[in-house]
């Protein structure tokens, strides 16, 4: 039976697509492996790297060859994979019961009193819930039940590696691995922050500048943890340029760096980038009653999903050509079509005249044999292109009707360069589901809500809600942007249409210290000395994840 799901499986897919490169293994072995008795567990050994840097290790702490056995084993679920572990093995002598083909999660809970381990190392493989077999999925996700964590459909495979691997360790255990730098800042990690923040007393997070692994656009962290220690707990985030930089990392350097107090709730770690003053203004903010959420003013939600842009969204010649302009709805569809705070009819005809696609097919809502002959013959051509056949289409009553659409009072975007902003509707248009629409809970003067957002507080907390995953952009899911510290502008003492003119010169530090001057120190009342360091810690988190896209 496991068999027959593994081999339906590529190796890749199942491994995450890449393998670690030796000096990271090395480091981890290094760091993790500091005795010659201790017991060490690989979860997923793939074809051995990490499995022969251990090895190298022991041999360097001075373990002779023939004392090796007993100290080591790997443990993996692809046959191939596992026997060329198996030969890299037994290339220092150690015998084919160092590494069992298996899967991992199985093999723990039959484990009878053998699965507890000194030292965890591993890379485990980056995968999603659906692309992993769901007998080993099931079994991994009751072991995390028992443990009382409660995964679900979002949960990447590598999330019960991490938690059970840690909960196989001893009183005084290690756990070294490498783990997607989501594990930052994804929701659906958020209890495995919890977990971690509970379970291991010191947490040390190497990452890195430029991406490590080659051919993928993957970032990913070293998560180095330790149980039960009683020097220096918390956590430390080390920051380096290249593998060529961690190969000549002093490891007793990094035992001995300060850490930051360690938080046990759900909040992203990305606050860790930051010294312990800047995370300590930010939680003083954050109990602030007088700074209220964004979701106290307004509701954010998804733009409309097409199902095929390609023939949904089309341009001014394309609606001409097919006589279909009058069945047509304004759309927005990216975010460089709005180039200010405010989004008129002649921003939209500016768009038009481009040829952006800033067009609605919206045939009226009715069977097809009662159409108009314009509308038709597009929805003809659409077939003969089977647009009609992808699923977002397929599941609808008529396919050529887009539901949910509805104008917003404002837009956001759901992923930026530089920084988010609120922008005012003036026209009837719509969004897609890359654009945000927003409705406003209670009566406000729209160009209030779009100048109070531009301020230093709520860039520097939009860094740590927002999620980037490696090239520069910051997405935010609707939810993460109700979440946003959000002051409001009581007294309008600033130029609406200069704020504007200076956003689309992209003038945002002038925008900046006018805003700030007015809300946060006149306004707020906040020492501006705090203020100077929110704008610090926006540009600290900003230019990193800025500066990735371009290494």
């Amino acid at each position: 039976m496991q068999s027959d799901i593994v081999e339906k499986i590529d190796s890749k897919k199942l491994r995450g697509g890449y393998y670690t490169p030796q000096p990271i293994a090395e480091f981890i072995c290094r760091w993790a492996i500091t005795k010659p008795t201790q017991k060490v567990l690989e979860p997923s050994c793939g074809d051995g790297n990490f499995i022969e840097a251990a090895i190298k290790r022991f041999l360097q702490l001075g373990v002779p060859k023939n004392k090796l056995f007993g100290l080591l084993k790997g443990i993996e679920l692809v046959a191939r994979e596992a026997e060329e572990s198996k030969r890299r093995a037994a290339s220092y002598g150690l015998n084919s019961t160092t590494i069992i083909n298996s899967d991992f999660f199985s093999y723990i809970s039959n484990a009878n009193g053998d699965g507890h381990y000194d030292v965890v190392i591993g890379n485990p493989p980056f995968i999603r819930y659906q692309n992993f077999p769901e007998e080993h999925r099931k079994k991994a996700f009751e072991m995390m039940e028992e443990i009382g964590l409660t995964p679900n459909k979002l949960t990447n495979i590598w999330v019960p590696f991490l938690v059970l691997s840690a909960n196989s360790l001893n009183k005084n255990g290690k756990l070294g691995m490498v783990i997607p730098a989501e594990l930052f800042q994804v929701k659906y990690a958020a209890q495995t922050r919890i977990f971690l923040a509970k379970f291991f007393s010191r947490i040390t997070i190497v990452t890195f500048t430029k991406l490590v692994f080659q051919n993928i656009q993957q970032e990913v962290v070293l998560l180095l943890c330790e149980k039960d220690v009683s020097d220096n707990p918390g956590i430390r985030v080390v920051e380096l340029s290249s593998l060529e930089e961690l190969e000549k990392l002093n490891i007793s350097t990094i035992q001995k760096s300060a850490v930051k107090s360690l938080e046990h709730n759900s909040e992203k770690w990305t606050k860790y980038f930051l010294e312990e003053y800047e995370i300590h203004l930010l939680r003083k903010i954050k109990t602030d009653p007088r700074i209220k959420l964004a979701s106290d003013i307004m509701d954010v939600d998804v733009g409309l999903v097409t199902g095929r842009n390609e023939f949904f969204m089309i341009n001014e010649d394309t609606a001409a050509m097919w006589k279909i302009k009058p069945y047509t709805q304004k759309v927005v569809g990216k975010s460089n079509h709005f180039k200010g705070i405010i989004f008129k009819e002649d921003d939209f005809d500016s768009n038009a005249e481009a040829s952006f696609d800033g067009y609605l097919f919206l045939p009226p809502a009715k069977d097809f044999e009662d159409l108009p002959k314009a509308c038709k013959d597009y929805i003809k051509y659409g077939e003969e292109q089977n647009f009609h056949t992808g699923y977002k289409c397929r599941i609808r009553k008529r396919w050529y009707i887009t539901p949910s659409l509805w104008t917003p009072d404002a837009f956001v975007l759901r992923q930026v360069g530089d920084y988010p902003k609120v922008i005012i509707n003036k026209t009837d248009a719509c969004s897609t589901d890359t654009i945000h629409r927003v409705r406003f809970k209670r009566k406000i003067e729209p160009e209030l809500l779009a100048l109070s957002f531009l301020n230093s507080l709520t860039f520097a907390f939009s860094e740590i809600t927002g999620r980037s995953y490696g090239g520069g952009v910051l997405t935010f899911e609707p939810t993460e942007i109700e979440e946003l510290p959000l002051p409001i502008l009581k007294e309008n003492n600033i130029n609406f249409k200069k704020i504007d003119n200076l956003i689309r010169q992209r003038k945002i530090s002038e925008v900046l210290d006018i805003v700030d001057e007015e809300l946060l120190i006149k306004q707020l009342k906040l020492r501006r000395s705090d203020v100077q360091r929110l704008r610090a810690i926006w540009k600290k988190l900003s230019d990193r994840r800025l500066n990735r896209s371009k290494n």
